[in-house]
């Protein structure tokens, strides 16, 4: 895990709704979100597809707008309006990779122009020289060669292309990453080579990560913290490690349940928990809240769900402090 300061938040999100029109309908996509996000972590964002991910780390990007809320960067809003010279320095200091590496590069741009657009714009190079020898060192770092740099996005394998798409992430020296699902376009082989290049730009450089997927087995490998997104709203939030041992949200225990097990007969004796909010709540008389359960473990329950929480959370710690 990183060494991050929970003293500083880099990002913090607050409350924030999302909305989108269709005709004269609005469809809420996000309902009163809220997370911080400190320096130097990897912050994880896990849901099933539709489940509004994607749809935040666009926002925080300034790419989708928002009906409710704000969004700070470095204590500063960085959402709604905002002037030209602040609008360049969020698209400077946090850039995107992108979930599909052959949608989000120009087929018909060279790799030399795709990874230097952003010097370009910014003019972050006092001489061609400087210029040619920063998209050399971008290449090199995500393990491509100097040659590529006059070849075209359909030349390379989907691992490749997402290898350009992060140099042309990281040749801005961003201090902020959101990773929409930069691996779930990948081989399995590739996933493992391209989580470690992410992991080994966040220690030598010190980048902070919003990381969005919908596998959980994967987001363990990589977060410090992990929130569970669903329809909308995040449902838990917890380290990494204390959400495994302690899944409270009847969500996240069956996302949790969906990972394969390496073990075929233990995957064959796998008992599946489908999740039914009908069935798992009742908030006619009382709607939920997001409360904290213990440090820094936060789940989106009313009053009589967060006792039963509670209580369950105590037995589970009862239960691993005797083994």
């Amino acid at each position: 895990m990183s060494d991050f300061s929970k003293n500083e938040v880099l990002l913090s999100v607050r409350n924030i709704e999302i909305q989108f029109q269709k005709g004269k309908n609005f469809f809420k996509a996000i309902d009163d979100v809220s997370f911080d996000i400190y320096r130097g972590e990897t912050f994880s964002l896990v849901g099933e597809s539709g489940s509004g991910k994607t749809t935040i780390g666009r926002a925080i990007v300034r790419i989708n707008p928002l009906s409710k809320g704000h969004i700070f960067y470095k204590g500063k809003e960085i959402s709604g309006k905002i002037s030209k010279d602040e609008d360049r320095e969020v698209i400077r200091n946090i850039q995107m990779i992108f979930q599909d590496p052959a949608a989000s590069l120009n087929e018909r741009a060279t790799v030399d122009y795709i990874i230097s657009e952003g010097l370009y714009n910014f003019k972050l190079y006092s001489n061609e020289e400087e210029r040619l020898e920063k998209v050399r060192n971008a290449l090199t770092s995500v393990g491509l060669l100097p040659e590529h740099m006059t070849r075209y996005p359909h030349e390379f394998s989907g691992g490749q292309r997402q290898r350009i798409g992060i140099a042309r992430s990281i040749i801005m020296e961003p201090e902020f990453i959101v990773a929409d699902e930069p691996i779930s376009a990948l081989d399995v082989s590739i996933r493992a080579q391209v989580l470690n290049l992410l992991k080994d730009f966040q220690n030598k450089r010190g980048l902070t990560y919003l990381f969005i997927a919908h596998d959980l087995s994967v987001v363990r490998f990589i977060s410090d913290r992990i929130a569970v997104i669903h329809k909308g709203k995040i449902v838990e939030l917890a380290e990494t490690e204390e959400l495994f041992r302690h899944p409270i949200h009847p969500y996240t225990k069956s996302l949790l349940s969906a990972i394969p097990l390496p073990d075929p007969i233990l995957e064959k004796e796998k008992v599946l928990f489908v999740y039914d909010a009908a069935r798992e709540h009742d908030y006619s008389k009382e709607s939920p809240t997001f409360q904290e359960l213990a440090n820094g473990h936060f789940v989106l329950a009313n009053s009589e769900e967060f006792a039963r929480y509670k209580k369950e959370y105590s037995l589970i710690e009862k239960k691993l402090s005797t083994k």
